[in-house]
């Protein structure tokens, strides 16, 4: 089988999807900032699943190197899986430039750059998938992080009319929708337990999707009926609401 690429592959989520394609087959690239921080993940992975594990040290915030970046994979990938993110401080980013610019950069300004990148050249051989991890967050502003919902709004519309572009090519584009999952970037939060997955049950949803061509995926499942009634709630409502 071809390989895949796995971008910001330090995340709880990355890994464990990195675990699922390789358990099914797939050689890898890691690719990620301080990658050698997954050289022992790396090196367990390959004798588990004996699949090949490549890591790719790369910042996606550094738009300059990401066409070098990609034009230096050996191989280039069956598909690419983002899963590039930063919750960020939505009080400190109110207030700090800095603060609100890499939360916007990192969901979505840098990752559109690299996917156009990467679009273009599976547009051109007719095939492969690409897939981004997006968020619940992004279906309705919330005060309490929607400078972060609205980065993860804009990624899932790219996602959509990327889809539609990319869908006379025979390439094809997933977008996912996770909730609440315990992950370091959820650590410390009450999350309530019946719509809080594990990295390893979004892992598993996201390759069973993405091998049923699947356009749009919420994990937990749930979630698809919880947004359905959070997006119907009226604004002059919902803006009288603390959720």
């Amino acid at each position: 089988m071809s390989s895949i690429l796995i971008l910001g592959a330090k995340s709880d989520i990355a890994k464990a999807i990195a675990i699922e394609y390789a358990t099914h087959g797939h050689d890898l690239y890691l690719a990620a900032r301080n990658v050698e921080a997954l050289a022992d993940f790396a090196t367990d992975l390959q004798i588990k699943t004996q699949k090949k594990v490549v890591l790719k040290e790369f910042d996606i915030l550094d738009l300059d190197k990401q066409q070098n970046f990609y034009a230096s994979l050996e191989e280039k990938p069956e598909g690419v899986i983002s899963a590039v993110g930063y919750l960020g401080d939505q009080l400190k980013a109110q207030k700090s430039q800095g603060e609100c610019g890499l939360i916007l950069a990192t969901n979505y300004t840098a990752v559109v750059n690299l996917l156009n990148i990467i679009a273009n050249d599976f547009e051109r051989r007719g095939s492969g998938f690409i897939t981004g991890i997006s968020s619940v967050a992004g279906d309705r502003g919330r005060k309490s992080n929607y400078l972060y919902g609205s980065a993860k709004a804009a990624l899932t519309a790219y996602l959509s009319g990327l889809r539609n572009r990319l869908f006379d090519s025979g390439v094809q584009v997933l977008t996912v929708k996770p909730g609440f999952v315990r992950t370091k970037m959820t650590e410390g939060m009450d999350l309530p337990g019946k719509l809080t997955a594990q990295p390893e049950e979004v892992a598993k949803d996201v390759y069973a999707a993405q091998q049923k061509g699947k356009d749009i995926l919420y994990t937990k499942w749930v979630w698809r009926y919880v947004m359905a009634i959070i997006t119907s709630i009226p604004e002059w409502m919902f803006k009288k609401m603390s959720i």
